[in-house]
């Protein structure tokens, strides 16, 4: 098990790019810096090498609420991640915080992006793919925390036992009820391994580790499973007897690419591999789209995916209420153009975003159910851009759920979708 080292704390500029000295010095002493408005950008900032970092400028933004309501998110800039934090839903942040004192090459585009996320009790947790050169496609799993309201944060360290030069990445995290923290990645050792063995393995592995004390320690990597797409984001979630659920895209049989789930028997007994979707899309290439998941205090499971089979083509969602043992009949609800699905499930009530290109502007598209996903709303429109955009999330102050999305050099955007 590993040791956290000792804090380091990092702080940094007003969101504006415009810190005042006044700011900067708080930061620089420890206290939480006044809030500045997104709509104070700079012209030309987010190619200013020698600029402040500021969160207009990052291409992805991971977002969460914490138990009392505040908004926290964290993006890349020039080898760092920030954190912020935001009381108004986003009209507002606090000055960015530095994660990673040391500069390292972060994924962060397209389905790799930094995670963050809350226990109960305030502590907030990230982990990210650091990205090694030395070798195409290699990368490691950090870790860090912090337990002092986003002040400070613990010096990153690497939860990928093995530290070869070889592929770990597409990380994902859930927190449990109790606090644990829950780490999988896709992991290339057991290709790599193979390899060496002159033995043939397709694809890659699905790896995990966890925490009991908070991030303190985590225990051993274990397989969750083999022979999974390589090139595709987890989802994980917690399910309501406080056990981990992980979804990926698998490699089945015949060179199918279809989806597959587990959910754990307890925090360190993975249970029985169960198959999502029915697409049998044959392909030997990336897809680069991985599923979604969302479950619902009920124990309903929620889960959507892209497929381009001949025969299913566009975006899809099935619910489990058997602990993803069975999915219901699949229902096809984004056709071309569509891609990047996520849901969330709050009670009985079920969104799915997504985001399509129309010729013209890159839409984001919600669709609503509100009897635990048995019948949906037509789609409707609720943002769109002529600029490039990141992929759309959902997000929930347990109460409501909001759209989470980023498009290039523009303000982020928190939409409430409707409430009860």
């Amino acid at each position: 098990m590993k040791y956290l080292s000792s804090f380091l704390f990092l702080a940094t500029l007003a969101v504006s790019g415009c810190a005042t000295d006044s700011a900067i010095n708080s930061a620089d002493h420890g206290q939480h810096p006044q809030a500045h408005h997104q709509d104070e950008k700079s012209t030309g900032v987010c190619v200013d090498a020698k600029a402040l970092p500021v969160n207009l400028c990052a291409e992805t933004i991971s977002a969460a609420f914490d138990s009392k309501g505040m908004l926290w998110i964290a993006w890349v800039n020039n080898d760092h991640i920030y954190v912020q934090s935001s009381n108004d839903k986003g009209l507002s942040f606090t000055s960015p915080v530095m994660v990673n004192p040391l500069a390292e090459k972060i994924e962060a585009k397209g389905e790799y992006r930094p995670k963050i996320k809350l226990d109960a009790k305030g502590a907030i947790y990230l982990t990210w793919t650091m990205k090694l050169e030395a070798k195409k496609h290699s990368g490691h799993i950090r870790f860090s925390r912090s337990i002092d309201g986003g002040l400070s944060f613990s010096a990153p360290v690497t939860v990928n036992d093995n530290l070869d030069l070889i592929s770990h990445r597409f990380d994902s995290m859930a927190i449990g009820k109790n606090g644990e923290i829950f780490i999988a990645w896709l992991d290339a050792r057991d290709f790599e391994a193979a390899k060496k063995a002159g033995q043939e393995f397709d694809g890659s592995s699905v790896y995990y580790t966890w925490s009991k004390d908070g991030g303190v320690h985590f225990y051993p990597n274990k397989r969750i499973a083999a022979h999974v797409c390589q090139c595709c984001r987890l989802d994980t979630a917690i399910a309501p007897d406080n056990t981990p659920v992980v979804t990926w895209r698998h490699l089945f049989e015949g060179g199918i690419r279809d989806h597959a789930l587990v959910k754990f028997n307890d925090w360190n007994t993975p249970g029985d591999t169960h198959r999502v979707g029915l697409d049998n899309w044959k392909i030997d290439a990336c897809p680069h789209h991985g599923p979604g998941l969302s479950i619902s205090a009920t124990g309903i499971y929620h889960a959507v995916w892209f497929s381009n089979s001949p025969s299913n083509q566009g975006l899809f969602y099935a619910y489990s209420t058997d602990a993803g043992q069975h999915f219901s009949k699949q229902l096809n609800f984004g056709k071309e153009g569509a891609s990047h699905p996520h849901v969330l499930a709050i009670g009985s009530r079920v969104n799915i975003v997504w985001q399509e290109f129309d010729g013209t502007h890159n839409v984001i598209k919600l669709m609503k159910s509100v009897d635990d996903g048995k019948s949906w709303s037509q789609p409707e429109l609720i943002a769109q851009t002529a600029q490039s955009g990141d992929q759309p999330f959902l997000i929930s102050d347990k109460e409501q759920a909001y759209l989470s999305w980023k498009t290039h050099e523009q303000a982020y955007q928190l939409k409430l979708l409707d409430g009860k």
